[in-house]
């Protein structure tokens, strides 16, 4: 039984958070880089989106979330505990910014854009999974 909840709480999640990255226009990487020209045409609209988002989710987290210790599934929560700001994180950080910045794109929007008919998506994804995987095999080997 907690795998079929699992799996339907993955299914809807899923499906409303690829409607919602639709229909708000976050998978055309247009819209992404306008977002990030902060010092040309900068477009906002992805800053509404982030703080559509936030005022939604805070008020889930709060009361429905953060007083749980396990999921719907009833599996426990796997919460991070290292909450350190160290040089990892950083250079992670800016290697995602600067891909983010290069495609307009980021791992959800991209696999949403998939179904678009647009073939730099499939090479994207790929190539994505590949930085990922290589990422992976180079931290496991220090």
């Amino acid at each position: 039984m907690n795998q079929h909840l699992s799996l339907l709480a993955a299914l809807i999640s899923g499906l409303v958070f690829g409607l919602g990255m639709a229909i708000s226009g976050m998978i055309d990487p247009a819209k992404i880089i306008a977002f990030l020209d902060v010092a040309g045409d900068w477009d906002p609209s992805l800053a509404f989106v982030m703080g559509g988002a936030l005022l939604v989710f805070l008020p889930s987290y709060f009361f429905l979330i953060k007083p749980r210790t396990h999921a719907l599934n009833n599996e426990p929560y796997c919460l991070p505990v290292k909450q350190v700001i160290d040089r990892r994180l950083i250079i992670g950080a800016a290697i995602f910014g600067l891909g983010w910045g290069i495609g307009g794109l980021c791992p959800g929007p991209a696999v949403t854009s998939l179904f678009y008919g647009s073939l730099a998506m499939p090479v994207f994804i790929t190539t994505m999974v590949i930085g990922a995987l290589g990422a992976k095999r180079l931290i496991r080997g220090r």
